[in-house]
């Protein structure tokens, strides 16, 4: 296995644990985790996105016995971005490594207790992507332990259909994507592609267009608008001619992202820019979630079959008047009338430690996955 580049992170496997209330240093990793717990045995679920990663270290539940409720989880531990996109692939790895290790010191756990791991992260959109963070997992981790690489969303729809690779999961976040699966294991996309490319139905899509309206009123090439004054205020600022500095000075796009709630704020407050620029947002993810499920016919011929749509991330919270997730829905049902909403009760990182459960349990029962894996 390998040392971290620093020759630091993965040290506590080899630094003095507590056993039976004294000290003990071993230099055996077998060793240290057959005395750790009794040779526990865990499984790694990784959520990373463009804000933040997260990883849960969950015991190994036996094939043989329903999940419990609650899912039990032995530790969490959270960084920062690990969307190579974002922060080049140097410092994705980075991020993730350091997650797992620590999620493994807190579960007082070490690589030979991992089973398998399931790295569900932003901008792998491609076989390319998930063949060579295969190959980096592979690095890190002993042979016996099953690697799987996916997309953030499928980590999302997991969480809400507790596994199973089946329906649509719509996120808007700070980003955006619709992502669905057939029972048979066909898959389907829409959006994720960035806002560059027209994720305008995410948080920095929203925040985008909000910042924009207010300098077209400043400039009188758009109607005045109270996220003028919302956002000055949020933003501490004096005059719409310093959001150029306070935008260039930083463009990360969940800096920008968190403006949101000024937007449903004005809305709310009667506001009609705020509230073209939330309705648009709404047939924005509308549209995202159509296009998954017309090609991977969920809805089936006559468009009325249940499918579940899990959905996920701020811009869909239902704690607002104005209820971005809602309008969704009722926009969705107008034309799949079998969808069925479903808000997951664990988070992202807990579905794709459930991932691995239910791939490892198909290869048990030597059933074909649906997915990459190694």
């Amino acid at each position: 296995m390998k040392r971290y580049r620093n020759g630091e992170i993965w040290d506590f496997e080899h630094e003095k644990i507590a056993v039976g209330g004294a000290f003990i240093r071993e230099n055996s990793i077998f060793n240290v985790n057959k005395m750790n717990h009794s040779g526990r045995k865990v499984i790694l679920g990784i959520d990373g996105g463009t804000t933040s990663t997260v990883c849960v270290c969950m015991p190994l539940i036996p094939f043989t016995q329903p999940l419990p409720d609650p899912l039990p989880v032995l530790a969490r531990a959270v960084a920062g971005c690990s969307n190579h996109n974002s922060v080049g692939e140097s410092a994705a790895r980075d991020t993730l490594e350091q997650v797992m290790a620590d999620a493994l010191i807190k579960s007082a756990s070490t690589r030979s207790a991992v089973q398998a791991v399931c790295l569900s992260v932003a901008g792998v959109d491609h076989p390319t992507d998930q063949d060579r963070i295969l190959n980096w997992l592979r690095e890190i981790f002993p042979s016996h332990v099953r690697l799987f690489v996916q997309n953030d969303a499928v980590a999302a729809l997991a969480s809400g259909t507790m596994g199973k690779l089946h329906g649509c999961v719509l996120i808007a976040s700070t980003g955006t994507i619709a992502y669905g699966f057939t029972e048979d294991g066909r898959e389907a996309r829409a959006a994720g592609a960035g806002p560059i490319l027209g994720d305008w139905g995410s948080g920095y899509g929203i925040a985008a267009q909000a910042l924009t309206a207010v300098i077209r009123a400043h400039d009188g090439r758009g109607p005045q608008t109270s996220l003028t004054l919302g956002i000055l205020h949020k933003l501490n600022l004096s005059s719409p001619d310093e959001l150029i500095g306070w935008t260039y000075a930083d463009p990360s796009w969940a800096r920008i992202a968190a403006l949101v709630p000024v937007v449903v704020s004005s809305a709310e407050a009667g506001d009609l820019v705020a509230n073209k620029i939330l309705h648009d947002a709404v047939q924005e993810l509308s549209s995202s979630v159509k296009a998954v499920v017309q090609r991977l016919d969920l809805c089936g011929e006559d468009g009325k079959d249940y499918f579940p749509l899990v959905m996920v991330g701020g811009v869909l919270e239902a704690n607002k008047r104005w209820d971005i997730g809602n309008e969704v829905m009722n926009c969705i049902s107008k034309d799949f009338p079998g969808v069925r909403p479903i808000r997951p009760k664990v988070e992202p990182a807990v579905g794709a430690a459930l991932l691995a459960w239910n791939f490892l349990m198909r290869e048990c029962h030597q059933e074909p996955l649906t997915s990459y894996y190694s």
